[in-house]
């Protein structure tokens, strides 16, 4: 198991917030000098003085907040907000790297995602059903949101990630790869509802294809998925077919590539590549850019940002 105990997550949580399931805009790739003026921008947004919410709860790791985040070095706080940054530097100048830097969220879009994943007695954020089949599963109104991919690959760890600001929803996971058998539904207040699916693969369940293929064919709720690469190993073939599927359905998606910290940056750029290659050649649905994941060891708790 990839864990990531609990975090903030600032760019999923931009994401999620700012769309809720419309269709992504693709500004111009931001400067390093724009970059670093955005991290002060944040700094002083997030000043206690400007009375942002913040995380109190007994149980929320003290960098789960955004506010709290801020307060690392400059250079690392930025290197979480623009982790292909450190990457750069390891590239040949020649080579395209505007696919890996066009999601910018605004000090705005990741204020709002911090109270959007906060639960309040208006904005009750919980754990909602377990399916095995799709007449399990109920109709629901609000956007669902459902995250797919192989094995091990860390879907329920990161959506752990995502409710770190609200502990009391449960996300089980487990080392051990194919914990997770069932379709999870996790609500988000009013705003959408978060799937979680059983990984593909090494110890998928045996009704993988009968329990996940009519979800997303037929789940006429469905926004957007997001699909996990891992970065340490690059896309498999099981991956290319859940691409495959994904393109198939024609539905917006997301590709998340995790454990980019459990590789060297050769390795890693090199499946960063080859990826970035196939959404280009092979992808319709795909939004361009890849988002990545890096985790911060900080004392016993594996923190991670996006």
């Amino acid at each position: 198991m990839y864990n990531y105990s609990c975090s903030r997550v600032v760019w999923m949580g931009a994401l999620l917030a700012k769309n809720n399931g419309a269709s992504l805009s693709v500004p111009v790739g931001s400067s390093e000098t724009s970059r670093g003026m955005f991290c002060l921008r944040l700094r002083l947004w997030l000043q206690p003085a400007s009375q942002v919410w913040a995380a109190s709860r007994q149980n929320v790791h003290k960098l789960a907040s955004l506010q709290k985040a801020t307060m690392m070095p400059p250079r690392k706080l930025q290197g979480i907000l623009y982790p292909f940054t450190d990457l750069e530097a390891y590239l040949d100048r020649s080579v395209d790297t505007t696919h890996f830097q066009l999601f910018h969220p605004s000090v705005e879009d990741m204020v709002q995602s911090e109270k959007l994943f906060s639960s309040s007695p208006s904005h009750k954020i919980d754990y909602y059903i377990s399916a095995e089949r799709m007449d399990h599963v109920p109709v629901l109104q609000q956007p669902e949101v459902c995250f797919i991919g192989r094995s091990n690959v860390g879907k329920s760890s990161l959506i752990r990630a995502l409710f770190a600001l609200t502990p009391e929803v449960e996300v089980r996971v487990s080392k051990t790869p194919g914990h997770t058998k069932k379709m999870n539904f996790f609500r988000v207040g009013k705003a959408f509802t978060v799937v979680d699916m059983p990984g593909y693969g090494h110890r998928a369940p045996k009704d993988f294809v009968d329990m996940v293929e009519p979800y997303l064919y037929t789940r006429k709720n469905l926004v957007r998925t997001f699909l996990l690469v891992d970065g340490s190993v690059g896309l498999q073939k099981a991956d290319l077919i859940a691409l495959e599927m994904c393109e198939d359905i024609k539905h917006p998606y997301v590709m998340l590539v995790t454990k980019i910290d459990k590789c060297g940056h050769g390795t890693l750029l090199t499946n960063l590549m080859n990826l970035q290659d196939v959404v280009k050649t092979q992808t319709s649905s795909c939004f361009p850019q890849p988002f990545l994941l890096r985790s911060l060891v900080h004392g016993e708790m594996l923190i991670v940002y996006y």
